[in-house]
This record gives structure tokens, C-alpha cells and sequence, in this order.
């Protein structure tokens, strides 16, 4: 029974950590609605809502852009181990990449880089 007292106290002081950071918000907020409010440009009326700025365009783009950041992700701990491991690990990482230029030979096709 101990044993499962440490992981009650522990999930008691969670709750009351995120309650009491709530609360604190509540306490003190500026506004009740903030994309309704002022909050950017420097109290300046905003010309359009703050989450229409971007067309949908530039979601295709974002994805390519975070699929190659993974990669990149996963690159550096190879490198790291490439030498250890040797040509399997090379291999690894060429099919990896030909994975991922399937995508972007996809998302050319698909018109993801067309910005007009």
C-alpha cells in the first residue's frame, strides 16, 4: 500500500500544480477573449483575424518543410554511430532518404511547390 502512496502524492501535487497554474491565468488575464481583443500591432485595430492570415497553400509546404527537419532529426544520432555500424547503416539511411524524396517527388507532382 505505501508504495502506491508515493504515486497518489505525486499525481495529487500534478492536479493541484495545473489547477493552481490555472487559476493563476483566470486571475490574471487581460482579456476574457483574446483573439477578440487587441493583443498585436500595438493596440491597432487588426485589419483581418489573427488565424486567417496564412493561405492554405502554405500548409503543403510546412509539412515538406517539418518531414525534412525530422530527417534531420534522425541524422544526427546517425552519424554519430555510422562509423560503428558500418555500410548496413549507410543503407538504412539511403532507404530513409529515398522514403522521404518519394514524398517530395509526390508533393512536386501534387503542385506543393507552386506558389501562383
Amino acid at each position: 500500500m505505501s508504495a502506491y502512496l508515493g504515486l497518489a502524492m505525486s499525481l495529487l501535487v500534478a492536479a493541484a500544480g495545473v489547477a493552481g497554474l490555472f487559476a493563476f491565468h483566470r486571475l490574471s488575464a487581460v482579456a476574457n477573449n483574446p483573439l477578440v481583443s487587441k493583443p498585436f500591432t500595438s493596440g491597432w485595430i487588426p485589419e483581418q483575424h489573427a488565424l486567417s492570415r496564412y493561405h492554405a497553400r502554405y500548409y503543403p509546404v510546412t509539412l515538406i518543410f517539418l518531414a525534412f527537419d525530422v530527417e534531420m532529426l534522425f541524422m544526427y544520432p546517425w552519424a554519430v554511430v555510422v562509423a560503428r555500424l558500418g555500410a548496413s547503416a549507410v543503407i538504412e539511411m539511403f532507404v530513409f532518404l529515398g522514403v522521404l524524396m518519394a514524398g517530395v517527388v509526390w508533393a512536386w507532382r501534387e503542385g506543393a511547390f507552386k506558389w501562383a
